[in-house]
């Protein structure tokens, strides 16, 4: 089951609507309005909502070792073409293009409200495949003729935990593995599938810190999966009235319709 949409938080709908499509070719699937807008991403849906400036400052921290969101990840061609157009625009990258582990190419940036995004282009080589049938489906997808949605990435404490919650409640399959053997803070990223999407598991050997949920802040707000409700999780309203869940991690999720 796949992640459904990804819900993104921002002070000016208008200007991250501009944004998301001139920059990811994401077209608007209804008339915006000043308070929301939804984009197609191909695999999923972003939905941009609008939140007061200012009113609260956000506690994300871009560091990694923050439980919970990290950035949300999409496929691309031409990376290195798409990200000079973006610096030409004045996008603020945390991390320019560059071959990265896995034999794929990737750069860090963010959207116009501090929302780190990811572009990947490739197939990842995984360091250990523990799903067969799901690397040859991701693989399958094929170059995407515009930007698609791949991942939300998180960070947590225990990835077998993790994993194991949500290949139960929500259908993901634990599909591989990539190691990163030169990042002294004892890196891993692990790689749950949800039909075409993936959650994307970053685990450290090293202390990580906490967040406490945000909703009406500017930034990732939750994504939408299908599955059932967890029973065990902590449970809140979103400004839009949508009832939430958050992991022992931090990661927020709304859950629809689904097994």
């Amino acid at each position: 089951m796949p992640i459904k949409n990804v819900v993104v938080n921002c002070t000016d709908v208008q200007r991250s609507v501009e944004y998301y499509t001139k920059f990811l070719e994401l077209p608007v699937v209804s008339e915006p309005t000043p308070d929301r807008a939804v984009l197609d991403a191909v695999s999923t849906t972003i939905e941009l909502r609008a939140v007061a400036r200012g009113r609260e400052q956000s506690t994300w921290v871009g560091d990694d070792l923050q439980k919970g969101f990290r950035h949300i990840g999409f496929k691309v061609d031409r990376l290195d073409e798409r990200a000079e157009v973006l610096k030409a625009a004045g996008v603020e990258f945390t991390l320019d293009p560059l071959d990265a582990e896995g034999a794929v190419r990737i750069c860090f940036f963010y959207d116009p409200d501090g929302t780190l995004l990811e572009m990947i282009q490739g197939d990842l080589q995984y360091a250990a495949v523990l799903d067969q049938d799901g690397v040859a489906r991701e693989r399958a997808l094929g170059v995407p003729r515009r930007p698609r949605f791949d991942h939300v990435a998180v960070t947590v404490e225990d990835r077998e935990r993790t994993s194991a919650y949500y290949a139960e409640h929500h259908g993901f399959s634990f599909i591989g593995t990539i190691e990163q053997p030169h990042d002294q803070r004892g890196f891993s990223i692990g790689y749950l599938k949800g039909g075409d999407t993936v959650l994307e598991i970053f685990t450290y050997e090293t202390e990580k810190s906490a967040r406490a949920p945000q909703l009406d802040v500017a930034g990732f707000a939750y994504a939408e999966l299908e599955g059932k409700p967890p029973t065990a999780f902590g449970k809140l309203v979103s400004p839009d009235g949508t009832t939430v869940y958050v992991d022992p991690d931090g990661f927020v999720f709304a859950v629809g319709s689904g097994a």
